[in-house]
């Protein structure tokens, strides 16, 4: 399982919301594009998943 970031659900027209969960700060984000998700750090929790507001980030 990983989890993916669904660009057209993502408004990108914010800090993501997500960064401030990930236990392992497998998320980045360059100013207000589409967060990036780092897959060697990423253990699959899923609390970003429930945290963005927009279900822009899914494990999959």
């Amino acid at each position: 399982m990983s989890v993916i970031v669904v660009k057209k659900r993502c408004p990108q027209s914010h800090r993501c919301p997500s960064l401030r969960v990930c236990p392992v700060k497998a998320i980045s984000q360059v100013g207000f594009l589409a967060p990036v998700i780092d897959e060697d750090k990423c253990i699959s929790c899923g609390k970003c998943t429930r945290y963005c507001p927009m279900g822009a980030l899914q494990v999959r």
